[in-house]
């Protein structure tokens, strides 16, 4: 298919990984902070493919995943009244909280739908006038513009009965936490292509200019991240840490302006709690002043809900990068898809679940 087979060509990745293996004078560790990417990555074998020469860390670039415990215990709860619509993308819906899944909440009764935009939700709200209708608002910032536009929409039409639990968080500020960490190992990022579409990349350079580390903003077909890589691996063999845009055809450097103008109304900056790392400063929204009649955690009274991750659980160490997925004890063992402790397994943009999937059961260093 044109658009898309053109960057799947296995003779230009080939002459593209040979450039990048020439090009290196020592092992570089990049860390993607999307999961599209990592599923990429990992389906495609970019990483085995540059192994030796560049070490892929698969960072907290899953929004399911990041989405904390005691926000997926909070949806069960308001799934649960009666009287509710709970609406969520499928992908939330095998998600662990701390007892059940929103699978189950379905099964014992609750009226659970699977939608695949927030403004379908936003229709059953205006089809069911008796009802709550709650939308499960999750991501980084490449889905919040359309969550906006469901909460501006609601609040223009007069549409009382809708509400979002939401659980937006930013990428800039989980960089910097990466790169605050006495663990960090990172020496450069590949930044995902769809948040810069939305947001542009100028938020790169106060971060490039502190930390002295490459960013440079790629997509996710094949070509696309091995593009990024061999770009990122010429700057930190200059010694010349810059941002690049190595994905023009789908991002600019302002990024979506009159997105960002709706973002800017409905949402406001808050410090959010990530799934297995805790909270970072100013790293999410919230529903800003105009709009917070619309927050679902108000609304259904849930806000003192709190939980506890399983101890068998390491998908904070994979989700910061301190760990691949299969170097968990509960890999493929007490954590799987049929039955997972954490949303790296089920998410399909989880790293685990991309582990899990493509066979990569064992470390690198255990094939040599």
């Amino acid at each position: 298919m044109k658009y898309l087979d053109e960057f799947r060509d296995g003779d230009l990745a080939k002459n593209i990984a040979r450039d990048i293996r020439q090009t290196v004078t020592r092992k570089w560790s990049l860390m993607e902070v999307c999961g599209g990417q990592t599923h990429s990555i990992v389906r495609n074998g970019i990483d085995q493919l540059l192994d030796g020469a560049v070490e892929m860390i698969h960072g907290p670039g899953c929004p399911v995943c990041v989405t904390p415990l005691e926000l997926i215990d909070k949806a069960l709860a308001i799934a649960s009244q009666p009287g509710v619509i709970f609406c969520s993308f499928g992908d939330m819906l095998r998600v662990p909280g701390s007892k059940v899944d929103l699978f189950r909440v379905k099964a014992d009764g609750g009226d659970i739908r699977v939608v695949y935009s927030p403004l379908d939700a936003l229709q059953i709200a205006r089809q069911n006038p008796e009802r709550e209708v709650v939308f499960f608002g999750i991501g980084f910032e490449t889905t919040a513009p359309a969550n906006a536009m469901a909460v501006h929409q609601a609040k223009l039409q007069g549409i009382r009965n809708f509400s979002m639990l939401v659980s937006h968080v930013l990428v800039p500020p989980a960089i910097e936490a990466i790169l605050n960490s006495p663990k960090c190992r990172v020496q450069a990022f590949l930044a995902a292509g769809h948040v810069c579409s939305v947001m542009g990349y100028w938020q790169y350079y106060p971060l490039v200019e502190r930390y002295r580390v490459p960013i440079v903003i790629t997509g996710f077909e094949p070509l696309d991240l091995l593009e990024g890589i061999r770009r990122t691996v010429h700057l930190l063999e200059a010694g010349t840490p810059q941002v690049e845009n190595a994905y023009e055809r789908a991002v600019c450097f302002e990024g979506n302006q009159p997105a960002q103008k709706l973002l800017s109304e409905v949402f406001e900056v808050a410090d959010r709690a990530w799934r297995g790392i805790g909270v970072i400063p100013k790293s999410g929204w919230r529903l800003s002043e105009p709009y917070r009649d619309f927050d679902a955690e108000l609304r259904f009274d849930v806000a003192g809900i709190t939980a506890e991750e399983s101890p068998l659980c390491h998908s904070g160490e994979v989700l910061q990068g301190n760990l691949k997925p299969n170097e968990c004890p509960s890999f493929g063992t007490a954590c799987t898809p049929r039955k997972p402790l954490g949303a790296t397994m089920v998410s399909s943009e989880g790293a685990c679940a991309a582990y899990y999937n493509y066979g990569r059961f064992v470390a690198l260093e255990s094939i040599h």
